[in-house]
């Protein structure tokens, strides 16, 4: 690429100005873009940086010029934390790769590699713990990058990206990378706030361009239209066509006519619209070069079935060449698993599938399946891959073409549309960049399609990023061990949630003062000399709602009689008042009823500021209370809250039912279980029940785990009873759903019968199973001797075989 003189002049003047970040640029095989080289600069300059760019836009270049930093100081430490173990393994690699095997560590919860290195890759709640546990780790802190830093919108696990930004030493300087963000901005003044000096730095531009399609039966239509006008965002006035007519052109109509019974309506059925079947999708993206490419499905199910449709009609999208490698490399990484596990497993078909070029990505199948499948793709050796939206997630998988099969998913309970957020991570795999000039994103087309609507999704390339913090039991105990209760509520306020509830107040408060304007001229209006025409209003009104309610029927004789003696009275107070006899009564009476919904609205208004005004804060306080109540916290001489022996127990415990944990552990419910018990308990806890789980009667494992399991139910319903005496929303009872299978499992038993037991797939088992590895862990820790041995040795034994098995982890 040329430059001008002048471009050449002022790359010279950064050089001289920033040498580490020019050596850092020349080592690369790419100009930096504009974003990224301000994003280093502000690093190379020593403050912090929010990035906000679209997926693909090259964001982790700036995290690279971090570690390149931190390698530049002696004995200078970096965190790379992101929320995926998957991910972890992947940057784990990369930087592996890059600064040698001595230099890089990974901390996962169940994975400790090279703990003490200088570049550190981790899921974020690892560093969230070394940070309430004032880990030596921490010593030599530079930099600490937040992939994924948008993830703390999750509501499950988006709070405790918000504890490590507050939690930081001052001196650390944050990489923060997100997707693009509509309040990029606000989130950045946040940052300012709590980590003092940070450069907001936001790209839309996508460095490979978009070109978005719907496919329509074998037609492959421009979502914009291409005359001309594209800049414009307009429709393809094509689409706009098929959709008046149903999605059918002209000449699809049926040759029955209207004799025939067709009468103008759409074919029921995809086929009989003449919708592309999967095979015939993939062929079509074959023979436009539109391959590799990424068929998003939000189904397990339906990924698994596409790939079983695609392998039926004989498609074969490898080279021989190309298949011997897959064989070798899926081979080598699958050598550790057993025969038996791999026929469970269906390795040899899913084997075949992978040398003919198609495979699967979900959460169901095996970590070490969907790294070799990651692996694969990123070798250009898998040319389609049927995919859950969990592959749009931060793992490197870019594709030429991305697909959309429904522009709707189900969310557990209903389906709903995607979200513009949405809909940008998935199409931001399309384009691979380096290698395509453009991507390609490909809507199906499916009855009641609205072109409009998704162009208005892909249009908006960027959604809101809202707080998801709330003070944990685990939480309060920390904070106030470290800081004190005042510290800490202080500390509390700085959440990016008090901020932005904060920052509602201030838009809520300005309608406030609107309101109340407007409530003075209506008052003025409705105002007369006779009298207080409020109070004759506040009269018509309660007549008329009186006659509303005895015009339901549904009343009693008495309380008909008691309902026409309070018409009679106020009907005889209203004709009594002297404002009823005012020749304008009707006209101050309009004003008075447009006062009164005013006030209304004014007053709920009112209400919902109370509410969030120190909201935070609130919450925190009514967990203190619980906490205090419990004994887990308790005033000392000077009246101040401190934590007891048992709250410090409840420090080293992380996780959705901390609180219960720590309980059953004082209580001493779990002393005498096996390993086989403790391992069933833990299962209990950590396992979140589907909705056609509850009400069921589970066939509990043998041993003292059944009563152990009634005594922990029992401390459970208390505990629940005394957060919602508390104003606390209470948690959900224990499933010992899977607690047989892990019982089980942790005495020997085969994958296949414990995933017959369960009816999980062999990802969910795996992932529940690591889940029971890290509480067991913790309750190692803090439980008595003789528990805590059990616990270690019940990590051993459930930690075998596909659960011990991965890539890296």
């Amino acid at each position: 690429m040329s430059l001008s003189p002048a471009e050449r002049y002022a790359r010279s003047r950064q050089q001289r100005r920033q040498p580490r970040l020019a050596e850092f640029a020349a080592g690369l095989k790419f100009d930096l873009d504009a974003f990224q080289s301000a994003s280093c600069a502000s690093l190379d300059e020593g403050r912090s940086v929010l990035v906000a760019a679209p997926t693909g836009a090259g964001k982790t270049v700036v995290a690279e010029f971090a570690v390149f930093l931190a390698m530049q100081e002696p004995g200078a430490k970096v965190f790379y934390t992101t929320p995926i173990k998957a991910l972890s393994n992947q940057k784990y690699q990369e930087f592996a790769d890059v600064w040698g095997a001595e230099s890089v560590g990974l901390l996962t919860g169940d994975t400790n590699i090279n703990s003490g290195a200088r570049i550190v890759v981790m899921t974020t709640e690892v560093l969230r713990n070394m940070l309430y546990a004032d880990s030596p780790l921490l010593d030599r802190l530079a930099y600490v990058v937040m992939d994924e830093v948008h993830y703390l919108a999750d509501r499950f696990r988006g709070a405790v990206w918000e504890e490590v930004i507050i939690h930081l030493p001052e001196q650390v300087r944050l990489v923060s990378l997100s997707a693009t963000v509509s309040n990029a901005e606000e989130f950045g003044d946040w940052l300012q706030a709590v980590r003092g000096d940070t450069d907001v730095i936001v790209s839309e531009e996508r460095p490979v361009p978009l070109e978005q399609h719907v496919l329509v039966k074998a037609k492959l239509l421009d979502l914009f239209d291409s005359s001309g006008q594209a800049a414009t965002n307009r429709v393809n006035p094509e689409l706009k066509q098929l959709a008046r007519v149903g999605g059918r052109s002209i000449s699809s109509r049926s040759s029955r006519g209207r004799r025939g019974g067709d009468r103008g309506r759409f074919h029921q059925g995809g086929q009989a619209q003449g919708r592309l079947d999967r095979p015939e999708v993939v062929a079509l993206l074959q023979g436009k070069n539109l391959l590799p490419a990424i068929v998003f499905i939000f189904s397990r199910a339906g990924c698994d079935q596409a790939v079983r449709q695609v392998l039926r009609s004989g498609i074969r999208l490898t080279e021989s060449n190309e298949r011997t490698e897959i064989r070798a490399i899926v081979d080598e990484r699958a050598r550790m698993l057993r025969d038996e596990d791999l026929a469970v497993l269906g390795y040899w078909e899913w084997r075949e599938g992978l040398e003919r070029g198609v495979a699967a990505h979900h959460a169901g199948m095996l970590p070490a399946f969907k790294e070799i499948v990651e692996e694969l793709f990123q070798l250009k050796l898998l040319k389609v891959v049927f995919a859950t939206e969990t592959l749009a997630l931060g793992v490197n998988m870019p594709a030429r073409s991305v697909v959309l099969e429904k522009l709707e998913k189900f969310n557990g309970e209903a389906r709903v549309p995607i979200t513009p957020g949405e809909y940008t991570q998935l199409t931001g795999r399309a384009g691979r960049r380096g290698i395509d000039v453009e991507g390609h994103s490909v809507i199906q087309w499916v009855d009641g399609l609205d072109p409009e609507s998704v162009a208005a999704l892909a249009s908006r390339r960027s959604y809101p990023l809202n707080s998801s913090f709330r003070p944990t039991y685990n939480m309060a105990v920390n904070l106030i061990d470290q800081f004190g209760r005042d510290r800490t509520r202080q500390i509390l306020e700085l959440s990016f949630a008090q901020f932005q509830a904060d920052r509602a107040v201030v838009d809520l408060a300005r309608t406030l003062r609107k309101q109340e304007e407007s409530m003075a001229g209506y008052e003025q209006a409705m105002t007369c000399h006779l009298g207080d025409f409020a109070e004759y209003a506040a009269l018509r009104r309660s007549i008329s709602a009186i006659e509303r309610q005895s015009s339901k029927g549904n009343a009693t004789h008495a309380q008909r009689e008691r309902m026409q003696r309070e018409l009679a009275g106020a009907r005889k107070a209203m004709r009594a008042h002297p404002c009823h006899g005012c020749a304008e009564r009707e006209q101050h009476a309009r004003w008075a009823e447009r006062w009164w919904r005013l006030k209304q609205e004014h007053d709920q208004l009112s209400r919902q500021i109370h509410t969030r005004t120190g909201q935070v804060a609130k919450r925190f306080d009514r967990v203190g209370e619980v906490l205090e109540t419990l004994g887990y916290l308790e005033r000392d001489a000077k009246g101040s809250l401190v934590s007891t022996s048992a709250g410090r127990i409840l420090k080293r415990i992380y996780g959705e039912r901390d609180l219960l944990v720590a309980e059953c552990l004082r209580r001493g419910l779990w002393n005498g279980l096996d390993t086989a018990g403790i391992a069933a308990m833990a299962a209990a806890l950590v396992y979140e029940p589907r909705r056609d789980d509850r009400g069921i009667d589970y066939r509990l494992p043998r041993g003292g785990f059944r009563e152990a399991f009634d005594r922990t139910l029992d401390t459970w319903s208390v505990l629940d009873d005394l957060e919602r005496d508390h104003r606390l929303p209470g948690s959900d009872q224990p499933s010992p759903a899977l607690s047989s299978a892990m019982h089980a499992w942790a005495r020997g038993a085969g994958l296949g019968s414990v995933l017959d037991d369960t009816d999980l797939a062999a990802g969910d088992f795996v992932r529940l199973t690591k889940q029971v590895v890290d509480l067991l862990d913790q309750i190692s820790i803090v439980a008595d001797a003789e528990l805590g041995a059990t616990a270690r040795a019940a990590i051993d034994d459930v930690r075998r075989g596909v659960v011990a098995y991965g890539t890296v982890a």
